[in-house]
């Protein structure tokens, strides 16, 4: 690196001034010595200003989806800033990297989805997704419809409506959420929740409570199914065979809108282009965000399916909903060459690839004593930490291990995130067999360490 920061003038107005998200500040002034500053990124690895590096094993927040970096997106985004830096797509406008985008996302979804309005984050993909649903159902005469269906640990984003749409216990806590109606039911998570049943039987009973919810509310008040294939920040719960196909069968039988939310699977975090592909999903409406720039932009997206288009276009009248920045043509520049490499690099069929060696690799630290589950699909999984392999018996005080496991992660060069006592991961679809190798070394000293400070504290 060039021009080397004064990390300790950095940290200090960080301390001083900077609320993060997600973090308990007090901790972070106070106890922890402030954030870590990161200056610098390539590849699969980020690092400060010291040098010290990080295998970054969960692509920023699901993101990085081409790595670190690439100087074409600074070059494109420079290019676009050059030629017209910003304007706006209200009042009957657009420019022509927005339109360009528009159309390049819709050749990369099924016929049937075939209009995008853009947004900045998977947040505001989600709001939009209410404001969209309602809409739809006032413009066709049922405006009672009016409620959501999504599952515990859910995530679709913390603005007030979209974290009303998650089923993030804490998050409801601050802030009188979840509004009303939103419903949360089982999540399919069989090895939280399976007890002796089989993944395929629990996967079936997570998805009967999605219609047990429905005739408890009322079919005739419901207006959508809402979920991620995979729900990563709960814990990247991998849906057992069949759960994706019932849910499909509920939707269809009480006429309900299906909403597959991509902003972590979308564009190749499951091997496929979307993870709706993965696990055969017909969707009426599609959030999208994170891989779309691959986190070099903030821009996000909402795919709407013909049955909701026709009529908010035929019906509706002017949709009184958008944002200053929706389309912003640097951020669609940008997102358009990140699609570029992703299609010419063969990322999307990498991370299918390297599935199997992730899988291999990682998959072998099932033999550590802590360690109860390992999955994967695509780049992204999980390591389930226990405190007993029979009976995939959980550690008292959720949280507490994956909180130590983390923080040794990063003592020795890694950086998974932890969820609760899931230790979860996802990293760019550029890595190398050879960096999968490195990742699993790293994630075993980390285990050894923490089973050391659990051992220490049991004896």
């Amino acid at each position: 690196m060039t021009n080397t920061p004064d990390i300790s003038a950095i940290k200090a107005a960080d301390s001083a001034h900077h609320l993060h998200p997600f973090t308990d500040h007090k901790s972070l002034r106070h106890k922890e010595g402030g954030a870590r500053v990161i200056c610098g990124g390539k590849g699969i690895w980020v690092w400060d200003a010291s040098g010290r590096r990080w295998l970054d094993a969960m692509s920023g927040l699901w993101c990085v989806n081409i790595g670190y970096g690439r100087p074409e997106l600074g070059a494109v985004a420079r290019a676009q800033m050059d030629k017209l830096a910003y304007y706006n797509t209200f009042f009957k406008t657009t420019t022509e990297p927005a339109a360009e985008l528009a159309a390049r996302v819709c050749a990369l979804l099924p016929d049937h989805l075939n209009e995008i309005f853009f947004v900045n984050s998977g947040s505001e993909a989600n709001d939009t997704i209410v404001r969209l649903v309602r809409t739809y159902w006032q413009l066709e005469g049922q405006p009672q419809r009016q409620v959501f269906i999504s599952r515990n640990r859910a995530y679709h984003g913390s603005t007030m409506a979209a974290a009303s749409l998650g089923g993030m216990s804490g998050m409801h806590a601050q802030g009188h959420l979840p509004l009303p109606g939103f419903e949360h039911v089982l999540e399919p998570d069989w090895f939280q929740h399976g007890g002796d049943m089989s993944p395929e039987e629990f996967g079936h009973k997570a998805a009967r409570a999605m219609e047990e919810r429905i005739l408890r509310v009322g079919p005739e008040k419901v207006a959508a199914i809402i979920g991620e294939p995979i729900q990563g920040a709960g814990g990247v719960i991998i849906p057992p065979s069949g759960y994706w196909d019932e849910v499909q069968r509920i939707a269809r039988a009480y006429d309900l809108l299906l909403i597959a939310d991509e902003v972590i699977t979308g564009f190749g975090r499951t091997g496929r282009m979307w993870g709706f592909e993965s696990f055969g999903i017909t969707a009426d409406l599609v959030p999208m965000a994170k891989g779309l720039t691959s986190g070099y932009q903030p821009l996000g997206a909402v795919a709407v399916g013909e049955r909701v288009a026709r009529v908010l276009i035929e019906k509706g009248g002017e949709f009184a909903h958008g944002f200053t920045w929706s389309g912003h043509p640097v951020a669609c520049a940008v997102a358009l060459e990140n699609l570029r490499i992703l299609e010419e690099e063969n990322l999307v069929e990498n991370a299918a690839r390297m599935e199997a060696v992730v899988a291999e690799r990682i998959g072998a630290l099932g033999d550590h004593p802590l360690v109860g589950e390992v999955r994967v699909k695509g780049l992204i999984g999980a390591i389930e930490l226990v405190r007993e392999k029979t009976g995939r018996q959980r550690f008292d005080d959720l949280g507490r291990v994956g909180t130590i496991c983390r923080d040794h992660c990063i003592d020795v060069g890694l950086i998974m995130r932890a969820c609760w006592d899931t230790m979860v991961f996802a990293p760019p679809l550029c890595i190398s067999e050879a960096e999968v190798d490195q990742w699993a070394a790293l994630a075993r000293e980390a285990l050894d360490r923490t089973l050391a400070d659990v051992e220490s504290e049991m004896s």
